[in-house]
């Protein structure tokens, strides 16, 4: 059996830090509004994809949902920050 914990694999793969990663993997439970994904299914999906980089949480929680991994219904997407430097 595999005991390495979820937030260990995140923070592994994409080199931040252990409560980087747990942070990352409750907001992307938090993108749903009431069934939850459980850590170790939002890490299996993201080992399947073989992503490069560490996408926002909602973006991994909506490729759950279109895939069909995870199809309980989104939360609202949440604002984009925008730096004013960008803007000016």
């Amino acid at each position: 059996m595999d005991k390495i914990k979820p937030s260990e694999r995140i923070a592994t793969r994409f080199q931040i830090s252990r409560e980087s990663a747990t942070y990352f993997l409750g907001r992307v439970q938090k993108s749903f509004k009431v069934e939850k994904p459980p850590h170790r299914l939002i890490v299996e999906f993201m080992d399947a994809q073989s992503f490069e980089f560490l996408l926002t949480p909602y973006e991994i929680a909506a490729m759950l949902n279109e895939s069909g991994a995870w199809p309980h219904e989104l939360s609202a997407k949440p604002p984009e920050i925008v730096d004013d430097e960008d803007s000016v």
